[in-house]
C-alpha cells in the first residue's frame, strides 16, 4: 500500500496514457486467456450466464416433474427418474443458480457502484469461479450416468444413509455442495472487502446504492450460513464413507441433528436469494420514477434486519418432528416478525411510486410482477408460521406454492428485470422492449396458472414429492392446469433468452447511461473498459450523476498509475482515501488450483485417500499462486 491520491475536478489525458492504462489492465483474449482471466467483469459474466444455463437446464427438468404429474397414474418417468430429476431440479436452483447468478450480478456490477476499477483480490474471485463451473458440470454429469442423487434437494437421513441410499447419488450431492459452498463463500469475502474498503472517496456508507447495502448484507449472511451446510454435508459423508455415526441412531447418532444443521443454512439462503432482489428493486424504482427513493435509512435497516432475523426461523421447517411446544413458538414469533422488515420495504416503495411519473419499461414492469406475486408468498409464509396450520399442509403441495411464490416472485422475477435493466451495461446493446413486454406477460400468467393451484392441491392432501396419485382423489384438472400453465412460464422465459440473443446483434446501441439512472455505474462507457474507470470518481451525493448533471463538473481522484494495477484504499465509514493498492495481474494459478482442489473432492466420493491427495496438490498449486514476484516499477 503507498501513500494516498490526491482529489481534484476532473482532467483529460493524453490518448496515450489512456492506451497504457488500456495495456495494464488488459485481460488474455482466446481459448488460452480464457483460464488466465481475472478481471471481476469477465468473472462475473461468467457468473451470469453460467447460472442462467443451469437455470435453463433446471427449468427442463421443472417441465418434465409437470408432465408425469399432468395426470393420475402417468407413466412418463419412472419412480426413480422421478426422484433424480425433483432432486436435481431442487438442488440446481438453489445450489447452482439462485446463489451463484445473484453472487455474479454484484461481482459485476457492485465494482462498477463504488467506483473502482475491480474486486479486492481478482485471482480468488476466478478460483471461486472455476470451482462453481466443475461442481456444476459434475453434478449433471452425474444424471447423465445414472449415478445423480435422489433422495431430494434436503437429503433428509436416514433417507440418504448408505442403508436407504447405496450407490454414488447421495455421495456426489454432499461432496459437491461442500465443494459449491466454497465457491460462494470466496464471492462473499470478495464482495464484504471490496465493498468496505474500495469505495470511491466520499461514498460514506450512508451514500452507498442500496444495491450495494443488499450486497454486502448478502455476504455476510452467506459467511454465517455456508459453514453449517458445508458440516452438515461433510458429517453425512463421512457416516456414508468412513462409518462414522452422526446421523444413525445405532451408533448414537441423531437424525435430527441434520435437520438442525441444513434448515440453520436453508431458512436464512431464502433471504440470501431475496436481499440482493431487493436491492435490484430498489435500484430499478430510482431510475424509473426518476426522484430519489423514499425512506433510504428505513430500506438500509429493513435489509439489515431481515439478515439478522433469519438466522432465527429454521425450526419452522420442523414443526412436525415433535420438538417441544414452548421452544417452537419462539420460532413462530421469529416466523411472523420477519413479516416487519419485509413490509417496510414494500410500503417504502409504494411511497416511492405514489405520484411519481413512472416510465412502465420492461425492468419496471418485472418490479411491479414482483408487488403482486411477492405479496401473496408472504402472506402464505405467515400462515404456515402458525404450527396448528403448518401441521396440516407441512409436506403437501401448498408449501410447494408458497415456496415458488417467495423464491421466483421474490427473486427471479426481480433478477429478469435486473437482467433487462442492466443488459446495457453488459453488452453496450439495448434489449427489445416488445419482447420484453411479452416475456413478462406469458411469464407472469403462466407463474400463477402453474403455482396458484398448488394452493388447492395442498389443503386437498396432496402431498408433495409424489411421483403419480390415483384418480379417485380428484387432483387431476388442478395438476393439468398446472402443467399447461409451466409450458406457459417457460415460454416466457424463452423469450427473453432469444431477446438477449437477438440484442447482442441487432440491439439498439445504449450509450453510457440509456435510463438516466443517478449510481456510479452509468458514468462510464458500456460496456465498461477493461479498467472500468480512466480516473476514479469523488463522491459528494447518493445520487452523483443526477448531482453531477445539476452542477456540471465533478470530482476525480489523480496520481494513480497507468502502468501498474492500482486500486484506491478508503476508510471504512466515510470512505476517506487512505492509501493506493497494486492488484496482481492474469495467471492460470487460480484455474490449477481449482483443478486441484476438485480432484480431492470428486476423488473422495470413491476413497478417502483421494482427499489427502488433493490436500497436496492444492498446496503445490498455493505454492505457484503465491510464488514472489518482481515488482512492478515505474517505466
Amino acid at each position: 500500500m503507498t501513500q494516498p491520491p490526491s482529489l481534484q475536478r476532473e482532467i483529460h489525458d493524453s490518448p496515450e496514457e489512456t492506451e497504457r492504462l488500456a495495456r495494464t489492465w488488459h485481460s488474455p483474449r482466446g481459448f488460452p486467456g480464457w483460464f488466465t482471466q481475472v478481471n471481476q467483469r469477465m468473472i462475473g459474466r461468467r457468473f451470469i450466464i453460467t447460472g442462467f444455463i443451469f437455470f435453463l437446464l433446471a427449468g427442463v427438468l421443472g417441465l418434465l416433474i409437470r408432465t408425469q404429474l399432468a395426470g393420475p397414474e402417468q407413466q412418463f418417468l419412472d419412480p426413480g427418474l422421478y426422484n433424480q430429476f425433483f432432486t436435481m431440479h431442487g438442488t440446481v436452483m438453489m445450489f447452482f443458480f439462485a446463489i451463484p447468478v445473484m453472487e455474479g450480478f454484484a461481482i459485476y456490477v457492485v465494482p462498477l457502484m463504488v467506483g473502482t476499477r475491480d474486486m479486492a483480490f481478482p485471482r480468488l474471485n476466478a478460483f471461486g469461479y472455476y470451482i462453481y463451473l466443475i461442481g456444476g458440470i459434475v453434478l449433471f454429469g452425474s444424471l447423465l450416468i445414472d449415478m445423480a442423487p435422489d433422495a431430494g434437494w434436503f437429503n433428509y437421513v436416514p433417507l440418504a444413509g448408505k442403508a436407504y441410499s447405496p450407490g454414488y447419488g447421495v455421495d456426489i450431492w454432499t461432496t459437491m455442495i461442500t465443494f459449491i459452498e466454497v465457491s460462494a463463500l470466496t464471492a462473499a469475502v470478495e464482495l464484504i472487502v471490496t465493498i468496505l474498503r474500495l469505495r470511491a472517496p466520499g461514498m460514506s456508507l450512508n451514500r452507498m446504492p442500496l444495491f450495494v447495502w443488499a450486497a454486502l448484507v448478502m455476504s455476510f449472511m452467506i459467511v454465517f450460513a455456508m459453514p453449517a451446510v458445508i458440516v452438515s454435508s461433510t458429517l453425512l459423508i463421512l457416516d456414508r464413507l468412513v462409518d462414522t455415526q452422526f446421523f444413525i441412531v445405532e451408533g448414537g447418532g441423531q437424525p435430527l441433528l441434520w435437520q438442525h444443521l441444513f434448515w440453520y443454512f436453508g431458512h436464512p439462503e431464502v433471504y440470501i436469494i431475496l436481499v440482493p432482489a431487493l436491492g435490484m428493486i430498489s435500484t430499478i424504482i430510482i431510475t424509473f420514477t426518476g426522484r430519489p427513493i423514499f425512506g433510504y435509512t428505513a430500506l438500509v435497516l429493513s435489509v439489515v434486519s431481515i439478515g439478522f432475523v433469519s438466522f432465527g426461523l429454521w425450526v419452522h421447517h420442523m414443526f412436525t418432528t415433535g420438538l417441544p411446544q414452548l421452544g417452537m413458538s419462539f420460532f413462530t414469533a421469529a416466523s411472523v416478525t420477519i413479516a416487519i422488515p419485509s413490509g417496510v420495504q414494500i410500503f417504502c416503495w409504494i411511497a416511492s411510486l405514489w405520484g411519481a411519473k413512472i416510465r412502465f419499461a420492461t425492468p419496471m414492469l418485472w418490479v411491479l410482477g414482483f408487488f403482486a406475486i411477492f405479496v401473496i408468498g408472504g402472506l402464505t409464509g405467515v400462515m404456515i408460521a402458525s404450527i396448528p396450520f403448518d401441521t396440516q399442509v407441512h409436506d403437501t403441495f401448498f408449501l410447494v406454492a408458497h415456496f415458488h411464490y417467495v423464491l421466483i416472485g421474490g427473486a427471479v422475477f426481480p433478477l429478469i428485470g435486473a437482467l433487462y435493466y442492466w443488459w446495457p451495461k453488459f453488452t453496450g446493446r439495448l434489449m427489445s422492449e416488445k419482447g420484453g413486454k411479452w416475456s413478462f406477460w406469458l411469464a407472469f400468467i403462466g407463474f400463477n396458472v402453474t403455482f396458484f393451484p398448488m394452493h388447492q392441491l395442498g389443503l386437498e392432501g396432496m402431498p408433495r414429492r409424489v411421483y403419480t396419485y390415483t384418480a379417485e382423489m380428484g387432483w387431476g384438472d388442478l395438476n393439468l392446469l398446472s402443467t399447461l400453465g409451466s409450458f406457459v412460464l417457460a415460454a416466457g422465459f424463452v423469450i427473453t433468452l432469444i431477446n438477449a440473443i437477438w440484442s447482442l446483434y441487432r440491439g439498439q446501441p445504449a450509450g453510457a447511461n440509456p435510463w438516466n439512472a443517478p449510481t456510479l455505474e452509468w458514468s462510464t462507457e458500456s460496456p465498461p473498459p477493461a479498467y472500468n474507470y480512466r480516473h476514479i470518481p469523488v463522491v459528494e451525493s447518493r445520487w452523483p450523476l443526477w448531482d453531477w448533471q445539476e452542477r456540471g463538473e465533478r470530482s476525480v481522484v489523480s496520481g494513480l498509475s497507468s502502468r501498474r494495477r492500482e486500486v484506491v484504499i478508503t476508510s471504512i465509514l466515510d470512505a476517506e482515501p487512505i492509501g493506493v493498492q497494486v492488484l496482481p495481474h492474469p495467471t492460470i494459478w487460480p484455474f490449477i488450483a481449482a483443478v486441484a482442489a476438485s480432484s480431492g473432492f470428486i476423488g473422495i466420493i470413491f476413497h478417502p485417500i483421494f482427499f489427502v491427495m488433493g490436500f497436496f496438490l492444492v498446496f503445490f498449486a498455493m505454492v505457484g499462486w503465491f510464488w514472489p514476484r518482481r515488482p512492478w516499477k515505474e517505466d
